[in-house]
């Protein structure tokens, strides 16, 4: 399954801008169903999460919707961007073995664990 892009072309690779307290980072969004609908949803504009700290390797926040989950065991790394249960998006700066879906992988991590900080941060998603 490829993702679709605006010109309609399937397995190109989709970029957005992921913004950490006024940070930005670019990510390379996952080949999936739940990566294709939230470039859909980003389409209409940037989407922006709270996110907070949970066990020192990662912050999750609630997206206030639903994806697609095709979950898979996979051991994330820092800056791997995953959906967690179907609601909640999760940012690593560790490691972490779960059982996840992906939704994108950050492609320059420098900068991105001191980005994340301690505490409650705000992360927004765009397209380019």
């Amino acid at each position: 399954m490829g993702i679709e892009t605006d010109a309609g072309t399937k397995g190109e690779a989709v970029q957005i801008t992921v913004t950490v307290n006024g940070v930005p980072f670019v990510a390379t969004l996952a080949d999936n169903t739940a990566a294709s609908k939230l470039a859909e949803i980003l389409s209409g504009g940037p989407l922006t999460v709270g996110l907070s700290d949970y066990a020192g390797f990662e912050k999750v926040g609630d997206l206030g919707f639903s994806l697609p989950v095709e979950n898979e065991r996979i051991t994330t790394a820092p800056g791997d961007i995953v959906l967690y249960q179907d609601d909640q998006i999760v940012c690593f700066y560790g490691e972490n073995t779960w059982s996840y879906t992906r939704l994108a992988r950050v492609d320059d991590l420098a900068g991105w664990e001191e980005a994340l900080g301690s505490g409650a941060v705000e992360l927004t998603l765009a397209l380019p």
